[in-house]
């Protein structure tokens, strides 16, 4: 693989207007190549996508899912520009198969990393900062060390960055990427909210061996 420079990086950003992550996978899987990479961000709908972005989304779907038993729902708000958008089939089965991706991914509790606090970041890395593990290693390389954790847990809660359940070669946000460029409009997920059967109740745990043994007493 051709070593990617952070000037390559910057200039097919320059050109193409996509992310600066889109930009260096695109030249990973283009061996350094501008022109082919160019090409790959156009094929992926990312470039239109990024154009995109800026622009209101106001309209869309609010849908629903239930999993097979009953036991798992999902409700979720996914956002574009325009009701005539929002009516299409192809709209309307990204947000289906956005509510079906988060009723599988048990640990996600936002929409992108942009929007989980701060103060849970902090608070994730004071508990990263003081594991044993790191207690001899030098300063700077414990703060590497820690960073790597913290965006690796980050991602993990992050439904844009989960790999998608029909295709894991690409990610949530690359999905609703390819749908931007499929329809030609902004299209955002906003929020969403995951139930599970019985969550956060205590149920009581009975003690056959005890009853039965309370039962003889009792007699």
């Amino acid at each position: 693989m051709a070593d990617i420079s952070a000037k390559l990086v910057k200039e097919l950003r320059e050109k193409t207007g996509a992310g600066m992550m889109d930009c260096k996978k695109a030249l990973q899987e283009s061996d350094g190549d501008s022109t082919k990479a160019m090409e790959w961000l156009r094929q992926k709908g990312i470039t239109s996508a990024e154009k995109k972005a800026g622009r209101v989304a106001a309209e869309g779907l609010v849908d629903s899912y239930i999993h097979t038993g009953g036991r798992i729902g999902v409700l979720v708000e996914v956002n574009c520009e325009t009701d005539f958008v929002a009516r299409r089939e192809e709209f309307q089965t990204l947000v289906r198969n956005v509510a079906m991706q988060i009723a599988a991914c048990p640990n996600v509790e936002y929409v992108s990393v942009d929007e989980i606090p701060s103060d849970m970041v902090e608070k994730e890395k004071a508990i990263e900062m003081g594991r044993e593990d790191l207690a001899s290693k030098p300063e700077n390389i414990r703060e590497k060390i820690v960073q790597g954790r913290i965006d690796k847990r980050l991602k993990e809660i992050s439904l844009m960055d989960q790999p998608y359940i029909r295709n894991q070669d690409i990610t949530v946000a690359e999905l609703v990427k390819q749908a931007i460029a499929q329809l030609g409009e902004n299209i955002q997920i906003r929020r969403f909210i995951r139930f599970v059967l019985g969550e956060g109740i205590e149920k009581e745990e009975s003690n056959l061996a005890d009853e039965v043994a309370a039962q003889i007493e009792g007699k």
